[in-house]
């Protein structure tokens, strides 16, 4: 429903008729008195492009926002008191909110966690700390630099992948041209390329997930005409085969039909107005050095740009499978990005986002060790994505082997996600997540696209000024040593202990 456009005529009418109406019953003054100043800051929210919701809920929209400032208070009290993480969720969300506001993110009265609840962890600072301002300003690394002709500098912290279709138009625009104002990567969802991914000229990660959208043939199958035609956009700097994504290992992609407008359907080579199931299982391979051929397959069509794998780490010994494909076969991807099971999705079975999958740690550990067991970590970049909000859960991932890393809760709260979880149905009320043309343009495109800048920006420097503190460099300089987990009131280890 579109509450902006109702509440325009709505005022518009209410404005002519007590305009008429004063001069006749004089009462009527006093009524104008009232509801004039509430039409006013209707008007107001309706033309304003800082809060989607103020400008799709006209009024009503700022009682979110008086609840919101009581929130501090009954957050300080309940975050060591509540063991559900919800209150430290909402710290998190609050952090992201300031970053990407670029507004201080500095907390009063200390730390809001309990440092002896068990699994609190920590990263050891240093009496030998750096000087931050003597550090790379805007680190970053090398993908593709053993097999491709033309490699790509990636930042440290990117976008991970949301589709077009799960997210609106206007969500992917500010996205990208948020990448495109701090110069890091924007990873397209298996939805494909549409031209809201082109337009703002952002570099972009073309995920080709099991549906092959955008690069498909009638019957559903690996077209390679039409992927060469798309990977060789001056946009696409990476290319990813999507096996599995961490909240829905197994399952597939679903695309609700009230999402599949006629734009969507034509991008993904589909029938509109439909559900869109992604299969569960890839028709263009079957086993390792299917897989490893088609990266090969994938580099050549694309003129030599970068090309990887992203999966939830399911059954250790299928990845050993493929790593042992890739020392018979002398074919490496680029990059494998490892998901965790406690990442985000629009749409998901309560099961397999509960119960199904590695977490991301775990996998990470997994896949990196197995990955120097064979002698090809040196030559391949690991991302990791799955619930990475700041800087120290950066600096987890780092100190687990991984090179990079994705984010999309977090940006999508860059964005004004307000996680008012109706993904899966059409009704987003910040205009994220929903396909409705009304609700989308409340979401201001130049606005977000510089918050999101600023959340990636703010949160590289907190990344840098934490090594910086632990007397380090570079992020490579992490390592399971780095990081300390509480296991009891008095007991400590480290990541070395944890994750042989």
């Amino acid at each position: 429903m579109n509450v902006r456009k109702y509440f325009i005529i709505v005022a518009t009418v209410v404005i002519l008729l007590t305009s008429v109406a004063v001069f006749w019953w004089p009462a009527v003054l006093w009524s104008t008195i009232i509801t004039l100043p509430i039409i006013l800051i209707g008007l107001m929210d309706t033309f304003n492009r800082k809060s989607a919701i103020k400008r799709n809920f006209p009024v009503i929209g700022h009682f979110r926002y008086l609840l919101e400032s009581f929130r501090p208070e009954i957050q300080q009290y309940f975050v060591e008191n509540d063991t559900d993480g919800k209150p430290i969720n909402r710290m998190f969300r609050s952090l992201i909110y300031q970053r990407a506001k670029n507004i201080t993110d500095t907390m009063p009265f200390g730390t809001k966690m309990d440092v002896y609840r068990v699994g609190y962890e920590w990263l050891n600072h240093s009496i030998y700390a750096k000087d931050i301002h003597e550090m790379e300003h805007d680190p970053r690394v090398v993908v593709g630099q053993k097999n491709c002709s033309k490699p790509y500098s990636m930042s440290l912290l990117n976008v991970s992948a949301m589709s077009f279709g799960s997210l609106s138009a206007n969500a992917i625009l500010a996205l990208n041209k948020g990448a495109r104002l701090g110069g890091f990567a924007h990873n397209t969802g298996e939805g494909g390329i549409s031209l809201h991914h082109l337009q703002n000229s952002g570099d972009l990660i073309w995920q080709v997930g099991t549906g092959y959208f955008g690069c498909r043939t009638k019957d559903g199958n690996f077209c390679p005409d039409t992927f060469a035609k798309k990977a060789i956009f001056e946009q696409v700097k990476m290319i990813e085969i999507k096996l599995s994504q961490g909240a829905k290992p197994g399952h597939g992609g679903i695309l609700p039909a009230a999402k599949n407008t006629k734009e969507i359907a034509l991008i993904r080579d589909v029938e509109p107005f439909t559900d869109v199931l992604s299969p569960t299982y890839h028709k263009a391979f079957s086993d390792p050095n299917g897989l490893l051929n088609l990266i090969q397959k994938m580099r050549i069509l694309s003129g030599g740009k970068p090309v990887g794998f992203k999966l939830c780490i399911g059954n250790p010994t299928e990845f050993e499978e493929i790593c042992n494909a890739m020392v018979a076969t002398q074919i490496t991807p680029d990059f494998i990005t490892i998901d965790g099971s406690e990442g985000g999705t629009g749409a998901a079975p309560v099961e397999f986002s509960n119960s199904l999958g590695m977490p991301l740690r775990e996998g990470l550990n997994i896949a990196v060790s197995l990955l120097k067991k064979y002698d090809l970590k040196k030559d391949i970049i690991v991302i990791a994505s799955g619930k990475i909000l700041t800087a120290f859960h950066m600096a987890r991932v780092f100190a687990l082997g991984a090179d990079a890393c994705n984010s999309a809760r977090a940006m999508m709260m860059a964005l004004g996600c307000i996680q008012a979880l109706q993904c899966n149905t059409n009704t987003c009320p910040v205009g994220v997540a929903t396909q409705d043309n009304g609700l989308m343009k409340g979401l201001d495109v130049n606005d977000k696209a510089v918050r999101v800048n600023y959340y990636h920006a703010n949160t590289i420097k907190a990344f840098q000024e934490l090594l910086a503190a632990a007397g380090l460099t570079s992020a490579q300089q992490l390592t399971k040593k780095s990081i300390f987990r509480r296991i009891s009131m008095t007991d400590f280890v480290t990541y070395d202990e944890i994750y042989k």
